[in-house]
């Protein structure tokens, strides 16, 4: 053991981590963008126990109310009981198991794909392709409203970022027609559906300006798999163009109930992701339960379209309710569906009232979201019925009134 004057001084050292701690907090209060988790009880579903209250949710990323369905939970826990928690290190060393390369497969034949590659977050994803498809030298086109993880990949990659304003197909084809002259190889990324402000990007015609100007193009699809088009094959099913798409990148732990990200596409891209994309290479691979759990997921999906109908449905109707009531939902087109209140401290103070009123929708502020658009997030689950909804609509309409 340690004299006891040398762990006196250890904890001395770490004063200025406190110091420099602090005054960041002080910062981020000063700004009224302090954080703080709140903390769930009971099993996934339309309710739960939010900060020890019974509530409605309307805030979660579980679209399709496949996290606790009974197939979900049974395969995750026979995998469990027959290949164990972990899957024991890293894919390139004893942690391929034949469980992720039949994931993979089933993933790849689900979006018409050559390959599939399984991530362990959409986040280390985004920041194994993009760097494994451009560096110095390159160009990444990018929406401004891409997810953070996507600006992230992009500075790891040391390409030369050019930013487009969201979804202006005129301003993207001036910097690709730019961007092809001068650059060795140029990759437009996109995301296919917005997760603040629940609209699409011009997909069709985004792929054909990128095959115009030679442009690889990266589909962002977190919000749209499974719970957009005819297959639950996401946005770009939605836009036509499912068979255009080069890169697709799609997570699991959303509208499929579990754990993990993906990216789908040829043969020889998920060769180079093999070898060359960090995030995958220098992880411990996805647990089996995980992977068993999306594999029963992505079955339900196409066995179950009434869910991504449903879906669709109950935002429909949300939608057309706060819009009568006269409130902003922006370009929404989705199950994502911002009430945009502009003041962070209005925007909160409303979700707490929400909450108290047996309804969570998260307030979501700057740096999530340009500042002055601070807005409630709402998002319907497949499964809320229409009293639900109904009942949210009208809470809201007093919340706002009094906020």
């Amino acid at each position: 053991m340690k004299p006891a004057v040398h762990q006196r001084d250890a904890r001395r050292d770490l004063s200025g981590v406190d110091d420099v701690s602090h005054e960041v907090l002080e910062a981020i209060r000063a700004r009224g963008t302090h954080r703080n988790m709140r903390t769930l009880d009971g099993a996934q579903g339309p309710r739960m126990q939010v900060d020890g209250r019974e509530v409605l949710v309307f805030a979660g990323s579980n679209y399709l109310d496949l996290a606790h369905h009974e197939e979900v939970v049974e395969a995750a826990a026979r995998a469990a009981r027959d290949l164990g928690c972990a899957a024991g290190g890293s894919r390139l060393i004893t942690g391929n198991l034949r469980i992720h390369e039949e994931l993979e497969g089933e993933l790849a034949d689900f979006f018409g794909c050559e390959a599939a590659l399984a991530f362990n977050t959409g986040y280390m994803a985004n920041v194994g392709v993009i760097p494994a498809l451009v560096g110095e030298g390159d160009i990444l086109v990018s929406d401004a409203l891409n997810h953070a993880s996507i600006i992230d990949g992009a500075r790891l990659s040391r390409a030369e970022v050019r930013v487009f304003p969201h979804g202006d197909c005129d301003a993207l084809e001036e910097i690709l027609a730019s961007a092809t002259q001068s650059a060795r190889r140029v990759l437009l990324v996109v995301d296919g559906l917005y997760s603040m402000d629940g609209d699409f990007a011009p997909l069709a015609a985004m792929v054909e300006l990128a095959k115009r100007h030679g442009a690889m193009l990266l589909l962002d699809d977190a919000h749209g798999t499974g719970t957009l088009g005819a297959g639950g094959r996401g946005s770009a099913e939605h836009c036509g163009v499912l068979d255009e798409v080069e890169v697709h990148l799609g997570t699991l732990g959303k509208s499929l109930g579990s754990f993990g990200a993906f990216v789908a596409g040829s043969a020889a891209l998920r060769e180079l992701l093999v070898n060359v994309a960090r995030s995958f290479i220098f992880s411990c691979a996805l647990s089996p339960p995980q992977v068993a759990a999306s594999r029963a997921a992505l079955a339900l999906v196409e066995r179950e379209p009434w869910r991504r109908w449903r879906l669709q449905t109950n935002a429909a109707r949300l939608r057309a309710r706060l819009d009568a009531a006269g409130f902003d939902t922006g370009a929404s087109k989705s199950h994502i569906v911002p009430l945009v209140l502009g003041d962070n401290a209005r925007t909160m103070a409303a979700c707490e009232a929400l909450l108290e009123r047996g309804f969570y929708a998260q307030g979501i502020r700057h740096p999530s979201v340009p500042e002055g658009s601070a807005r409630l997030r709402i998002t319907p689950m497949a499964t809320h019925g229409e009293d639900e909804i109904d009942a949210l609509v009208d809470a809201l309409i007093e919340v706002v009134a009094e906020h």
